[in-house]
């Protein structure tokens, strides 16, 4: 994509979009007001907004390699700044973390000895936050078939950062108050569809109408299926 094509659609969000939303724009100037900590991964596949629907200012979104959350303490992160800005300063009750099916981060996790040449800052950070998910992986599933396997890691992931978000003095202090609600989900770029982390089945199901928010503490959540 030339770089062309990116000042054009500047000027195409200028005088068209932000035109036609100027009081939104004008609103947002003095604030913001986010009802949702969205957490996804960077790959270019994944927008939040035009996943939900939403308009600007109402997600405050997070996005890494691999959507992982580093627990709390272990890294001074700018994913544990942006966590506890959310909700201790901009007063966010609802998280969601979403992974994303064919996620490259995840392929690298389950070979990642390859990577320590090649992409060794990619392979310090997989080895650093997302060490628990492989180690899982491994010594459970290391038999299933390749792109089972690979399914499996996403979905394991999502809740191993899920355990690591519960790390956090301020999510564990608005969870035990019941004004946090955490939600795991995976979005299945081949069908559109969301799968969201249903606890009580002890696996991800279709996101239609109910939001399947994980308890606190989760409860069996390696033993899905």
């Amino acid at each position: 994509m030339p770089i062309q094509r990116i000042i054009q659609g500047l000027n195409q969000f200028h005088d068209n979009y932000f035109i036609s939303h100027q009081e939104l724009f004008e609103q947002l100037s003095h604030g913001q007001s986010p009802e949702v900590l969205f957490i996804t991964c960077s790959d270019s596949r994944i927008d939040p907004n035009l996943l939900t629907q939403t308009q600007p200012g109402e997600l405050f979104i997070i996005r890494n390699v691999g959507n992982l959350i580093p627990p709390y303490g272990a890294l001074n992160s700018g994913e544990g700044a942006g966590i506890e800005y959310a909700v201790q300063a901009l007063g966010i009750r609802e998280i969601i973390i979403c992974g994303h099916t064919h996620c490259g981060a995840m392929k690298g996790l389950l070979q990642l000895g390859n990577l320590a040449e090649t992409m060794p800052l990619v392979y310090d950070w997989l080895k650093h936050t997302a060490e628990a998910t492989r180690r899982l992986m491994f010594d459970n599933y290391k038999d299933y078939e390749p792109d089972k396997l690979l399914r499996l890691t996403i979905e394991q992931n999502i809740l191993t950062q899920i355990e690591n978000l519960e790390t956090y003095p301020v999510i564990r202090s608005k969870l035990h108050s019941g004004n946090l609600h955490l939600h795991a989900w995976v979005y299945e770029i081949e069908t559109g569809e969301i799968l969201a982390y249903n606890a009580s089945m002890g696996k991800f199901i279709p996101l239609e109408k109910e939001p399947f928010p994980v308890p606190d503490p989760l409860a069996n959540m390696n033993n899905f299926h």
